[in-house]
Parts: C-alpha cells; structure tokens; sequence
C-alpha cells in the first residue's frame, strides 16, 4: 500500500470510515500525535464491530510465536478482532522481523479477514527503515509517519489546534506560548485545551494567554526534571507527588521524563565511543541551562545507567497502558517515581 496521510487527517478520516486497512502500521517518536491516531483507530474499530482486542508489547527477546498464535484465535462470534502489535525499541531482532514479514504477507494476501493489524514503532533510522521486515509492511500496510512538531513549526501547530475550539491568536501570542512549553508537545495540546475551557470562541489576546499559562499549578513537570538531573532526590520526589496530586496527566510527566533520559543516553553514547557532543546538543535542542543540567547530569551519572533507565521508560508506558511487567509495581506512579530515584541518585556516594 501506498504511505498513508499525515496523523491529523488520518484521524479524521477514521471518524466516518466504513472499513480498517487489513494492516495499519503508525510510526514516530511524537506521543501525543502517535497517541491520538492509535485511540482513533481503536474507536473506529469499536464502531465497526470489532469486538475483541489483543496487545502485545514485543522486542527482539520476546516470543513471537504469540504474536502469529494470536492471529488465530478465532472470535466466538464471527466479529473482526484487532490485534496490536507494539514494538518500542524499534528493533525486533531476527524471530521478530521473520514474524513481522510473515504478518505483511498475510494481509496482503488477505489470508486473516477477521483480523485487522496495527503495529506501534518509533520513527526508524535509515538502516532500519530498509530491513527486510519494515520494506514488507511498507508494501502491506497502510503506513502513518507521525512527525516531529519541531520548535520552528509549534506556532503553526497550536494555531490549528486553537481553530478546531473556534480561536484563534497573534503570532507574538502563539510564539509566546511555543517559549513557554519549551517544544514539548503535550504541553502545548494542554495549554490549548486550557485556553478553551477559559475562553469563548474568537481571539484571545497576549495577555489573556498569558494569564491562564502563568496560573499554572504549584509544581510542573519542568521542575521534576531539573531536579532529577541536578541529583535532588527529595525535591524530586517531593515534586513529583505535588503533580499526582494535582490530577497532572500521567503520560505528559513520563514524557517529560522520558525524553530527557533517552535524550541523555544517546549523549552518554556518544561520549563513550569518543565522539563530540556539540552537534547532538544542538540537535535535541538543548541550550543555555538545560544544556549545563544535560552535561552535568553526564559527569555524575555512570554511562551504564542510562540504557537501563531508558527500559525503565518503556516499561512504564507498559503500566500506563494497563500491560504489567514483571519485577515491577502495578502504580505506574509508584514506578515513575524509582525511575525518578534511579537518576537522581546515580552516581551519589553511599552515606
């Protein structure tokens, strides 16, 4: 199949589809972008009979064998069954990429009518991208790319966001509010579906943006990771039960959390094959102070921490998601805060 449209207009396109692609497959590092387009196709889903999902998060050591077992399982009724396949890393390993061309070719050949697949990835690398397993679901699959919103685009994106709640607002105000967030995302969806709960339709001015962004809560999901990588355990903590307490989305504190460890890890790789990391610091986007916390968080936290941190993440999207994981707790809050501990006191000398 051809490469499918952009995330937005594909989740339009899904509130009056009548039929799923055989196999769908949504790809990129943008949560909330990549979240809205698997929530809209699992609502289509439901609409148009599907009355059995399965979900399983795999990666190159998982038993795939499930992943092929569950396409044949047959519903007691006849019904479609959606079969969602996430893979994290990226990287399926050889059982996985054997499995994955497997799937391709039985939907492409129509061989599973009950079953419609969608498959989770990350954005691919190049090397990646021209496997064997990701050219046959490009053939196969009706494939969403969910792009980065970068900082020079975020304007434009909160713009259009404010026109589905009938607003709208200057340049100077939408370049304000892309400051404020920082480039991240999910606090600008945040930040808009703010402004429409306070405001009616029409214009909203500077100042008005300014007073509902600045009356924020007490504690936010900057200050959580600053502390963490300034090694301030108990501030760290201390922050993090003020957002659960305040009803913050969970998803929006992982990201913020996440991001900066998976962002710090390809650093901490970077520095140990000896390479510079000038040109990564500005690719991520890291300046001023968040570039001294980055580097200072990698002079006290050890290189082999970071890999294990970045699992940690993905274990924990696994918990909001509502898929346990051995070894760890079922409060994905109660989880996030280890993770929070597992950084902020690297590297700190035992009392």
């Amino acid at each position: 199949m051809s490469r499918g449209p952009d995330p937005d207009r594909y989740v339009a396109q899904l509130a009056s589809a009548q039929t799923l692609a055989p196999c769908t497959v949504i790809s990129g590092d943008e949560i909330l972008l990549a979240t809205e387009a698997g929530d809209a196709l699992r609502a289509a889903a439901a609409r148009l009979g599907c009355s059995e999902r399965t979900r399983l998060v795999m990666d190159a050591r998982g038993d795939w064998s499930a992943v092929l077992a569950a396409t044949q399982n047959t519903s007691l009724f006849g019904d479609l069954r959606l079969l969602e396949i996430s893979l994290p890393t990226g990287k399926p390993g050889k059982a996985g990429g054997e499995t994955l061309q497997r799937l391709a070719a039985l939907a492409r050949e129509g061989r599973l009518p009950d079953v419609r697949i969608v498959v989770h990835l990350p954005g691919l690398d190049r090397a990646t991208q021209q496997s064997k397993w990701a050219q046959a679901l490009r053939q196969a699959a009706l494939w969403v790319d969910v792009p980065t919103v970068g900082r020079e685009a975020l304007p434009a994106w909160i713009a259009a966001r404010l026109a589905r709640q009938g607003q709208d607002m200057a340049r100077e105000a939408l370049e304000w509010v892309a400051d404020k967030v920082e480039g991240n995302l999910l606090a600008a969806h945040q930040e808009v579906q703010k402004l429409g709960l306070l405001h009616p339709p029409g214009p909203i001015s500077l100042e008005q943006v300014q007073a509902a962004v600045l009356n924020v809560a007490r504690y936010n999901v900057f200050d959580l990771r600053d502390a963490m990588l300034l090694g301030r355990a108990e501030r760290a903590l201390s922050v993090l039960e003020g957002l659960r307490a305040e009803g913050e989305a969970l998803l929006l504190v992982l990201w913020a959390v996440g991001e900066e460890i998976r962002i710090l890890g390809r650093l901490s790789e970077a520095q140990r094959a000896r390479q510079g990391i000038d040109a990564l610091l500005r690719k991520h986007r890291l300046f001023g102070p968040r570039e001294r916390l980055a580097r200072q968080a990698l002079d006290r936290v050890p290189p082999g921490a970071w890999p294990a941190a970045v699992r940690h993440v993905q274990e924990i999207d696994c918990l909001i998601k509502g898929v346990p994981v051995a070894g760890r707790l079922s409060d994905p809050w109660d989880e996030l805060a280890r993770l929070v501990m597992r950084i902020a006191v690297a590297g700190a000398p035992r009392p």
